[in-house]
């Protein structure tokens, strides 16, 4: 325990998670991208793809704080702990409370719908058209998707886990739900026969302009020697091919490998 708040606690992160060999990392248990399994083992593609990293830095052990999704960034100031793992969308809003990492991957939005999807809602703005409900993940970027797309307040339910969106679709209290493709397609697999599907992907527009999306890792705003490094060695999984092995068992392809012109600098931007 001793050598695990020493991370947190000195002054350079990177060099105090060397000397002790651990370091620790936040997750929402949102699965694919960071959860707890059935033996209790934390992972899924950040998680893993932060051990990768974390091992070429010579640091050996990750630990896992789980908290809400909302709370990630105020933990990680809070110095709960020094990295988000959690497949974060890298926005305007976020990138003035934290430093996110280069883009870790990229993914499309889709909607969680009854199988056969009788309503035919395959965008949010078919949501605003056919003025059905949705549901959305609390604190991520689904909602503001939504409202740009012209879905009213009152069509969005604010959910607080994935099961409970799948709840919700499957009970009829809302048509569908809104989450990256890869997330929705992780929870069908996880939940044959409940009745769903996916709708294939597509790219938010607000303003009228599609939206770039990318997920990175977290880091405090001081902390920049780590997260340079951590930078550093993530470039070289996405290079040699190593990113790519390690995240295909959570439903990651090639696809979603972020495009050499997607860069934290213009999401952070936008």
């Amino acid at each position: 325990m001793l050598a695990a708040c020493q991370s947190t606690e000195s002054g350079d992160t990177l060099e105090s998670a060397r000397s002790a060999k651990t370091i620790r990392i936040g997750i929402a248990n949102e699965a694919p991208y960071g959860f707890a399994d059935t033996s209790g083992n934390t992972t899924g593609e950040a998680p893993e793809v932060a051990r990768a990293v974390c091992k070429a830095l010579g640091i050996d052990t990750v630990q896992a704080n789980v908290v809400p999704f909302d709370q990630l960034i105020p933990a990680l100031n809070a110095k709960q702990f020094d990295i988000v793992a959690a497949g974060m969308n890298i926005t305007p809003t976020r990138c003035n409370a934290a430093l996110f990492s280069d883009p870790d991957y990229s993914a499309l939005t889709a909607l969680l719908v009854p199988s056969g999807n009788p309503q035919g809602v395959n965008t949010l703005a078919d949501v605003a058209a056919k003025k059905v409900k949705v549901a959305v993940l609390s604190a991520a970027v689904e909602k503001g998707f939504a409202t740009s797309a012209g879905v009213s307040e009152d069509q969005i339910e604010t959910l607080d886990t994935q099961d409970n969106m799948l709840r919700a679709v499957t009970a009829g209290r809302v048509y569908c739900a809104a989450l990256t493709d890869i997330s929705l397609k992780w929870l069908v697999k996880q939940n044959p026969n409940s009745g769903v599907e996916v709708t294939p992907g597509f790219q938010p527009t607000e303003n009228g302009q599609p939206v770039q999306t990318a997920g990175g890792f977290v880091f405090r705003k001081d902390d920049t020697s780590l997260r340079d490094a951590f930078n550093q060695q993530l470039k070289t999984l996405h290079d040699n091919g190593e990113w790519l092995r390690i995240v295909t068992p959570f439903g990651f392809d090639q696809s979603n490998l972020p495009k050499a012109d997607l860069t934290t600098d213009k999401l952070c931007a936008a």
